[in-house]
């Protein structure tokens, strides 16, 4: 609904409005920065109330024609494996068209049919089975640890492993079934490139850095290091961001492996799917929003709006960031030149006051945020 007042027209959602699932997420801005099936979770984030800001990490290139992959395709002819490893669907696909043009595909075809096939995941699942093979088994939660695990379980000494990759090598997982006695071949189909436009990965570094977005998500564990690569000198202050404000939502435990190295607390579903990714944030941020009593209304702070009295109200940046500031430490008096460095750089103290008159006029209830004259502002106990 929307409610007029003084003349202005504001956005306004009622609690009802909220309690239902397409709003869940209102108020919440999230990152995305998977490339691929981009589309995909933006659609299902924001059809939840979510404000998306896309910028792809990574881009995938297919190699086709890459001597790489032609000779570890002729090493699968000349020594067919016993165990083949399909990691992406993406991945099989690809490999199937590069060896259809070299004039290979049926001889590779026999070789894979051959095989003990481990396919890493439902896409993976779905183009063995697409390409008229017949996968054997496959993990859990779509992670190399369990597939490494069951392989060395069931005994790999003295087989062929042919290790489909998933854009880049995975040298502990190949050096783990090589210590087990496996001969591993290992198969790349594509690789990871920068974005063709850097814009919106630049743009999305600015954002968690200065606490602008509520959540990152990641659907691979390369682009966790190319989004702090691409933040440079303020890869540290993008990860402090990580540790403490945003939240970063990754699809599945490899993804989220180079994350827990830095020491930053990472969400992640049962199981690896889109879906459950969604479903994940959707249950965890609402829990990250403060709740405080102010002028005898009821404030939850979640992203950039407030749920004044059960209604939520959006509200720009500024107004938010002085909110937030003062809800840190609600009753206490707060200076301007505090508040200042609460706001975006270049700011002055008049761009204080008048985030504080934008504050109260989106949050439309007087007496939340109330003058101390010549010491500056404070949420009213």
């Amino acid at each position: 609904m929307t409610q007029r007042t003084g003349g202005a027209r504001r956005p306004v959602l009622t609690e009802a409005a909220l309690a239902h699932p397409t709003a869940a997420l209102s108020g919440y801005t999230v990152g995305v920065t998977a490339d691929r099936r981009r589309d995909e979770l933006a659609e299902q984030l924001g059809h939840r109330g979510a404000r998306i800001v896309l910028a792809p990490a990574l881009r995938i290139i297919p190699i086709a024609d890459d001597a790489e992959l032609r000779a570890a395709t002729r090493a699968c002819l000349a020594e067919p494996p016993d165990v083949v490893l399909i990691s992406t669907g993406i991945g099989l696909r690809g490999w199937l068209e590069a060896a259809e043009g070299w004039g290979l595909a049926d001889p590779l075809r026999t070789a894979l049919t051959a095989a003990y096939v481990v396919a890493r995941g439902p896409k993976a699942r779905a183009a063995v089975r697409t390409a008229g093979l017949r996968e054997h088994w496959s993990p859990e939660a779509d992670s190399y640890e369990e597939v490494v695990d069951h392989l060395t379980a069931r005994g790999v000494a003295g087989l062929t492993v042919a290790m489909q990759l998933h854009g880049d090598s995975q040298p502990e997982f190949t050096a783990a079934l090589e210590a087990a006695g496996a001969t591993v071949i290992e198969v790349p189909v594509y690789r990871w490139a920068p974005p063709i436009d850097p814009a919106p990965l630049h743009r999305l570094i600015d954002l968690i850095a200065a606490r602008l977005v509520d959540a990152v998500t990641f659907t691979s564990a390369p682009a966790v290091a190319a989004l702090l690569r691409a933040a440079g000198t303020a890869a540290d202050v993008v990860l402090d961001a990580l540790r403490t404000d945003v939240m970063a939502a990754c699809v599945g435990p490899v993804t989220a492996a180079p994350l827990h190295r830095y020491g930053i607390p990472v969400v992640t579903p049962p199981r690896a799917r889109l879906s459950g990714l969604v479903r994940t944030i959707v249950d965890e941020l609402p829990k990250r929003a403060l709740q405080l009593q102010a002028g005898g209304h009821s404030l939850t702070l979640r992203g950039h709006a407030a749920i004044v009295d059960g209604e939520l109200r959006l509200l720009a940046p500024a107004p938010m960031a002085v909110l937030r500031a003062l809800a840190t430490t609600p009753g206490r008096v707060r200076s301007r030149a505090s508040l200042l460095h609460a706001l975006p750089r270049g700011a002055d103290e008049h761009a204080v006051e008048m985030a504080v008159a934008r504050l109260r006029a989106g949050l439309g209830a007087p007496g939340v945020v109330q003058t101390v004259v010549k010491r500056g502002y404070r949420l009213s106990a």
